[in-house]
């Protein structure tokens, strides 16, 4: 037992990525985290998989957890759920809506069992409103809320491209999740009373860009409202999404001193990036690599059109000056002079950098059929209760028997659900 939230049980009925992640930072906690899976398995657990079962995809958002097996859809199934739930604090669920009515896992039935429950509940589109119903990834989150045309990235056929190295929303919503429920935990604690948490892909996804969002009237009637009007005469004429999205990025000529001193260019042996967002970090960078400009004068025009070409013929000249020297003795001298900078690493190669490992950002585990591993661990470290990764994924249905056993049900019981197929044991 370890962490603020050990003793706290949680039943976890969760696919893909935002509901295992709210699982996982839980288990961080100390939180006990049952996954309830098909028999067959989460489907992602075979994404990627050299090793059946076993992908580094679903190992990464499951670790920390005990793999319950549970047939769903057969009756004996929901009822062997309704039994065990008493023994559990928190529900999570990434489920579309109307799929836990119909398997008898919903709010309303699961917390008259068990008033006390908290049931944080993750959806597409939000419970409520036309699109409740919608199926949602974070793929679509990021179409719909405008993440995607926010970032104006496109494929080769200038169509519109997703933010593809990560699953941002789906992550940020685990993120909201597990912040709501350690809310909910703390009321509860203080008045006995649990409560239904509603998260959604769309929700956070306006979250992530909430000042492009906002609406706000001097703001809007200068900048807001022109661009939205070329935007659309744009698509009524039937334009490409790739010639609607440069005219929204044509909007960064505000921010002259951004396209030259927040942004990445190439070096020798690697590339790097620049993070300058004030006066004094660009001066560092202009000493430094004995560049001139003049995005910082006052009387430096941003919203003239003639100032695009001039701010281009600088970042060229910084890019020509950056390619004489290796990428890591530039940002050497950065860092030296406290500007933000960085040498562009792969992920590939983190677990083994040396920051890394001095900072402990990096835990062993060792996987029950794959054998030791390298895992990030936790987001949030603790002085009092210390947060840590405890195991790793676990394989399917290694626990089922564990954890009926610790609800109460008995082992002749269990044997027979074993036997009819409802719950299965690895």
């Amino acid at each position: 037992m370890h962490g603020a939230l050990a003793g706290i049980r949680i039943l976890e009925f969760s696919q893909i990525v935002a509901g295992p992640y709210t699982g996982l930072v839980l288990s961080d906690f100390g939180a006990d985290v049952v996954k309830v899976e098909p028999p067959e398995g989460e489907s992602r657990r075979n994404s990627g998989a050299v090793v059946p079962n076993e992908g580094k995809y679903f190992q990464s958002l499951n670790r920390g957890k005990r793999s319950l097996t549970c047939d769903l859809a057969d009756p004996r199934g929901q009822e062997l759920i309704g039994r065990i739930i008493p023994a559990f604090d928190v529900v999570v669920i990434n489920y579309r809506v109307g799929v836990a009515e119909k398997l008898g896992i919903d709010y309303a039935t699961l917390s008259r069992l068990n008033p006390g429950l908290v049931y944080a509940n993750i959806t597409g589109f939000g419970d409520t409103g036309r699109y409740a119903r919608r199926a949602g990834s974070d793929i679509v989150a990021q179409a719909y809320s405008g993440l995607m045309a926010a970032e104006a990235k496109t494929d080769e056929f200038g169509a519109p491209a997703p933010i593809n190295s990560t699953t941002v929303i789906d992550r940020a919503a685990g993120l909201a999740a597990a912040t709501g429920i350690c809310a909910a935990l703390y009321h509860r604690s203080r008045t006995g009373e649990g409560q239904q948490l509603s998260v959604s892909l769309l929700q956070t996804g306006l979250e992530l860009l909430s000042h492009q969002v906002m609406r706000e009237p001097v703001h809007d009637a200068t900048l807001r409202d022109p661009l939205l009007g070329r935007l659309r005469e744009r698509r009524a004429a039937g334009a490409r999404y790739d010639e609607i999205a440069a005219l929204r990025t044509s909007q960064g000529m505000r921010f002259a001193s951004h396209r030259i001193y927040y942004g990445g260019y190439h070096a020798q042996e690697g590339a790097l990036v620049l993070g300058a967002l004030t006066k004094r970090n660009r001066d560092a960078i202009r000493a430094i690599v004995d560049v001139e400009d003049e995005t910082d004068d006052p009387a430096f025009d941003q919203s003239d059109p003639a100032s695009r070409a001039r701010v281009e013929t600088w970042r060229l000249a910084l890019q020509e000056r950056l390619l004489t020297r290796p990428a890591s003795e530039w940002v050497q001298q950065f860092v030296a002079a406290g500007v933000p900078a960085s040498v562009v690493n792969f992920p590939e190669e983190m677990a083994d950098d040396i920051h890394v490992r001095e900072t402990a950002m990096m835990t062993s585990l060792v996987h029950e059929v794959t054998g030791p591993q390298q895992v990030v661990g936790p987001l949030v470290r603790m002085s009092k209760t210390p947060s840590a990764a405890i195991r790793a994924a676990p394989p399917l249905a290694c626990h089922s028997r564990e954890v009926l056993r610790e609800a109460g049900i008995a082992g002749e019981e269990i044997d027979a659900l074993l036997g009819a197929g409802v719950i299965t044991q690895s």
